[in-house]
């Protein structure tokens, strides 16, 4: 455990699943941590009074409202950047609208939280986005609009550590595999599918996914930056 004591975290996107882990477990270590939701306001409500962090009603795809809300929060020593969504399907057949908005979400709203917050983070702050093994590998069809916006994660990743590094702020892409959340639950139908192609043969839990984010969260990360920390169960070995 890292002691968090003091330290201003935001989290795009932590009413639900991987995005609540992160919630639990920076707020167990002592973070003061507010999260954005858009439409679980129950889930938010319930986890900012079971953890003492702050919900806060904020839409990821709103440019506009996505800045206000990271401003909002003053200079933050760790942003997490957890808000996506995933359309999957027939290239040919999906709505054009949808993958406009998976991209407003997955790709747009990283860049504008990440950017905003680096206008107000103190040196050595922490950038961590979670991106997905998909960036990397896409062994099914119907993914390849999804894959687009992970793949485009990694670019931005890889250009803004340059940018920020000269105040030591460090930023990352967190790639998890199948993990056990309502979007993609362990006893789900492409459960079998998904499973075949990992070398451990199951979905992983959200709170190791948290695990690694408090990592490159921590002091002992500090010369880790651009990079792409896969925790995939061997998906994309």
């Amino acid at each position: 455990m890292t002691d968090f004591a003091g330290k201003n975290v935001l989290v795009i996107g932590g009413s639900r699943g991987i995005g609540a882990a992160i919630v639990s477990r920076l707020s167990a270590d002592g973070a003061k941590v507010a999260f954005t939701y858009a439409g679980s306001r129950e889930a938010a409500l319930d986890l900012a009074a079971s953890t003492g962090s702050e919900a806060i009603r904020s839409d990821a795809a709103n440019r506009q409202e996505l800045i206000d809300t990271v401003r909002g929060r003053g200079g933050l020593d760790v942003l997490v950047i957890n808000a996506g969504t995933l359309v999957l399907g027939d290239a040919l057949e999906l709505d054009a609208d949808a993958i406009d908005h998976m991209i407003d979400v997955n790709v747009r709203a990283p860049y504008h939280a990440a950017v905003e917050a680096a206008r107000q983070m103190p040196d050595g702050g922490r950038i961590i986005v979670i991106g997905s093994t998909n960036g990397d590998r896409i062994p099914f069809a119907g993914g390849a609009a999804y894959a687009l916006t992970k793949s485009a994660v990694q670019g931005m990743v890889r250009g803004l550590a340059r940018d920020f590094g000269p105040r030591g702020i460090t930023i990352n892409a967190v790639q998890p595999g199948p993990v056990d959340t309502d979007m993609n639950p362990a006893d789900g139908p492409m459960a079998d599918t998904m499973h075949s192609f990992l070398a451990i043969k199951r979905h992983g839990r959200p709170d190791e996914i948290a695990g690694l984010v408090a990592y490159l969260a921590g002091p002992e990360a500090g010369f880790i930056t651009g990079s792409f920390q896969t925790i995939d169960g061997g998906f994309a070995a």
